[in-house]
């Protein structure tokens, strides 16, 4: 709940020292997976000193400092894990990039660590389902060492339409490492926050509309929402089957690019097989020259709407130009009815595939479908003592999967936002690929009426499931903002190249400061920073 006890002196103290802990740490690791990969492979580091300087990096920035409140359980295995992999190294080499390497998971994504899957609720609290999801799994294999869970706005934001995000039950409140009383999005809100305060090189989120993107670009790192169908969802706690995936959250575009690799592996989950989706490796485009002669259409907010954007806008477009790209002003289709098709298939899909993942949890957890859910939260004072559940309710009373309005929405919105939305506008204008601002900059936490949106455009390439890139592009007042790149389906590389070519001019990725908040005008006032 929200702590109004002390006097605004107090809590201005409290953070004050919260951030000042942070120097007294040990600094954070910049270190790029290539770099860490040649120090691992000179011996001039081990997985083993990785892990443990991770996990103290956690204890004091995470649990004590400032506590972000980003990681939710750590793996009481790593450090085995980390001794095996190094003694692979030394007796056969490294798998491959990833060897020896710690991940962190969002947790809704299954590992057969010994750390439960809650998706932040309490219900879930003994998830212990002792199996990999395959892209954890995959991770696994390439010898990436999973170094614990993040925390994430509860059931990845789809429980309330006024929920507070980055807070789970089960997690608190995930803050924004840049300022701390300013919201770290979601739902991938631990994964974004870690990442940029370097509590691990490399994260993984989870999108259905906007969960990588969004809080990938407020806390001022690269984020990848793939295409649709490239990276399995089984064993992944879901909102939407139509939607949902997994991605690489990262401090700079190579790192994501490995990371995707790991997690696609050996056999990729491409819908069709027969589209070409994979890439072995995603880095081979990833040149300075790679913006030279193409196409992009640039998409703008409403004249008006986050008007500070835009000489950061412009300055982040001057550097594609530089590259040798070739801008065209373009504007999104009109698209009537492609909100309510999408609402629709998200509340349906929800009943359906929660209902279906509830039924095989392990026995322990005593809800075994949305209803009993429903009912659970409602005895537990905790689970709603920021928001209610009005979305649970609503998906609750949803048709079955096989009801006409439901397949007539999911095909509506697949052919809005993909045939004449994204691919219309790259068709049209002869585009190799989109930029826009991925959102505006990050509103204090209001844990009140929830977290209002300044705007995005994840929505056309959430619901077609395009590919969808952010990547720093500057700040504003120590707040990160970041640029979006859109494309065709299975169009990863081009993005991933476009987006490195952008990052290697633009050099726009700042250091969290850890900031207590910038509202120091309203000095007579309680601060709305919630005490979790």
């Amino acid at each position: 709940m929200l702590s109004m006890k002390g006097s605004f002196w107090a809590v201005v103290a409290t953070l004050s020292a919260a951030a000042g802990a942070v120097h007294a740490a040990d600094e954070p690791d910049t270190r790029t997976l290539s770099e860490l990969r040649a120090d691992l492979d000179a011996r001039k580091t081990t997985s083993v000193e990785l892990v443990e300087a991770f996990t103290r990096r956690i204890e004091a920035i995470d649990r004590n400092g400032p506590q972000l409140r980003s990681v939710i359980a750590v793996n009481p295995d790593a450090l085995e894990q980390a001794r095996a992999l190094d003694k692979e190294l030394q007796t056969k080499g490294p798998r491959g990039p990833l060897h020896g390497i710690p991940v962190l998971l969002k947790d809704n994504i299954e590992s057969a660590d010994p750390m439960p899957t809650t998706a932040g609720s309490l219900a879930l609290i003994d998830n212990l389902t002792k199996r990999d999801a395959p892209i954890a799994a995959n991770l696994r294999a390439a010898g990436a060492i999973i170094l614990g869970k993040t925390n994430l706005s509860e059931w990845a934001n789809f429980r309330s339409r006024s929920s507070t995000s980055g807070w789970s039950a089960v997690g608190g409140l995930t803050k924004n490492p840049h300022v701390l009383d300013r919201t770290p999005c979601g739902s991938s809100a631990g994964s974004g926050a870690a990442v940029a305060a370097g509590l691990a090189p490399v994260a993984v989120g989870t999108e259905t509309d906007g969960s990588i993107i969004c809080p990938s670009a407020m806390n001022g790192v690269v984020g990848l929402k793939p295409t649709l169908g490239l990276l399995s969802g089984k064993h992944i706690i879901p909102i939407a089957h139509s939607q949902d995936t997994a991605g690489p959250m990262t401090t700079n575009v190579r790192d994501a690019a490995l990371l995707l690799a790991a997690l696609v592996g050996d056999a990729p989950a491409c819908d069709p097989p027969s589209a070409g989706c994979a890439k072995s490796d995603y880095t081979k485009g990833l040149v300075p020259t790679a913006l030279n002669g193409k196409r992009i259409g640039v998409l703008r907010f409403e004249p008006g709407r986050n008007a500070y954007l835009t000489p950061v806008y412009e300055r982040a477009l001057n550097h594609l130009k530089e590259a040798g790209a070739t801008l065209i002003e373009i504007k999104m289709p009109d698209l009537p009815g492609l909100d309510e098709a999408e609402e629709t298939v998200l509340y349906a899909e929800f009943k359906a595939d929660i209902n279906a993942y509830l039924a095989g949890s392990p026995a322990k957890i005593g809800v075994r479908t949305l209803d009993q859910l429903i009912e659970f939260n409602k005895k537990t004072p905790a689970e709603l003592a920021l928001f209610g559940q009005d979305g649970f309710e609503k998906a609750n009373g949803m048709p079955p999967l096989t009801d006409a309005k439901y397949m007539t929405a999911r095909a509506d919105g697949k052919r809005l936002a993909g045939v004449q939305g994204i691919m219309k506008m790259l068709g049209e204008n002869k585009l190799d690929l989109i930029v826009a601002p991925s959102t505006g900059v990050a509103p204090r936490v209001d844990s009140i009426n929830g977290t209002r949106s300044p705007g995005s455009f994840t929505s056309l390439p959430a619901v077609a499931g395009y590919p969808h890139l952010t990547v720093p592009m500057g700040e504003l007042k120590g707040l990160p903002l970041g640029m979006s790149f859109i494309g065709a389906p299975w169009s990863e590389d081009v993005l991933l190249s476009a987006g490195y070519a952008f990052e290697q001019r633009a050099k726009a990725r700042i250091t969290p400061k850890f900031t207590p908040t910038l509202e120091t005008e309203q000095k007579a006032f309680a601060p709305a920073v919630p005490s979790l």
